[in-house]
């Protein structure tokens, strides 16, 4: 059997593992000094892709109504505590422009599965942003839609689309949501987001209920075959409004050990250092960017609205996590020897 540092090794020159070496690779016995050879190859690989560069990208929380009622997230259907809002088109264009005028080239729409933001109104959203910021990227994170709202999407000007699978065991998915929901129809989406040419980006929560580390091999392969463009992971956070109150958050130092993984995967993929990593430690941003990300996202949305998007508790929306903080963002990102870039940053597959 390959030792750890052999099989870090040749994930780094093949970018791609057995299920077995994948599981090595993530266990709880793996030592210290190799799960930091891990984060600093991963680190100097990203360095070699993109420099020094962090891309920022412009996040709008466009509606916080969903019809789904996932037993993790804070936005589920059946929180009624939460108070609901629908951003319309024109408030949207207008956090986009106060955006562009920061310098901010690449904006992220994210937002529950609401009925009433439909396929008309997106696209009106899309083309709107675009007209009013042109030389930029919209990114839509928007949930589930048949094939033709995607297309439609896409003919709108959406280049980019974020939709993490959550899990690829079918057993797993069916306890982190309810059977209305299917693993099958979020694989057909992003199947149909690849087919239509879209940057595509999925992920998981690391962490999450009933997670095994089987669970994230699988979770890993599928990922291999996929080869999406951006991958999002962070740490699983409760929220007290949903049934998943009881469990623990995911751990920093696991999540970044398997933004390593995957960056040694997909060399040229975008990766964010999410919000969730912020919000569990406050070196979590850092270090999931030390780790092998290259990309943040900070805050577009209203900032009276920024706590009702509630995904889990205690959500990290403001300072560095905020546009407005770009400065600090700066600041702190400067300290590990990295710089912000405001670039549309497409992805662009390099060897």
């Amino acid at each position: 059997m390959n030792s750890f540092r052999e099989t870090i090794e040749r994930l780094e020159k093949e970018h791609r593992l057995q299920k077995n070496e994948y599981a090595m690779l993530l266990s709880p016995e793996l030592p210290e000094k190799d799960a930091d050879m891990l984060r600093a190859r991963a680190r100097a690989l990203t360095d070699r892709h993109f420099g020094n560069k962090v891309y920022i990208r412009g996040l709008v929380e466009v509606t916080n109504v969903c019809r789904n009622n996932c037993y993790y997230c804070g936005l589920r259907r059946d929180n009624r505590s939460l108070h609901r809002y629908t951003l319309s088109p024109e408030i949207i264009e207008q956090c986009c422009r106060r955006g562009y005028a920061a310098g901010f080239r690449t904006f992220v729409l994210q937002g529950g599965e609401n009925p009433a933001f439909s396929r008309d109104v997106v696209v009106e959203t899309v083309r709107k942003i675009l007209s009013s910021c042109p030389d930029s990227a919209v990114t839509l994170s928007l949930g589930e839609w048949d094939d033709a709202s995607y297309a439609a999407f896409k003919e709108a000007g959406a280049s980019r689309y974020l939709l993490r699978h959550e899990t690829y065991n079918p057993d797993h998915y069916s306890r982190l949501h309810p059977e209305d929901m299917s693993l099958s129809n979020r694989l057909r989406c992003l199947d149909t987001l690849k087919r239509l040419g879209y940057q595509t980006g999925t992920g998981i929560m690391v962490g999450s209920p009933f997670q095994t580390i089987d669970d994230i091999t699988e979770d890993l392969l599928y990922i291999e075959r996929l080869q999406p463009e951006m991958i999002g992971i962070g740490p699983f956070i409760p929220n007290s409004a949903t049934p998943f109150a009881p469990f623990a958050a995911g751990s920093v130092d696991f999540t970044t050990r398997l933004i390593s993984i995957l960056r040694l995967m997909r060399p040229s993929a975008n990766i964010p250092s999410t919000t969730a990593l912020a919000t569990v430690s406050p070196g979590g941003r850092n270090a999931g960017l030390l780790a092998g990300a290259n990309v943040v996202m900070p805050n577009l949305s209203p900032r009276d609205l920024r706590k009702d998007y509630s995904l889990y508790d205690n959500k990290a929306a403001t300072g560095a996590e905020a546009a407005e903080g770009i400065a600090l963002l700066a600041k702190e990102i400067a300290e590990i020897g990295l710089e912000i870039s405001k670039e549309k940053g497409d992805y662009e597959h390099k060897l």
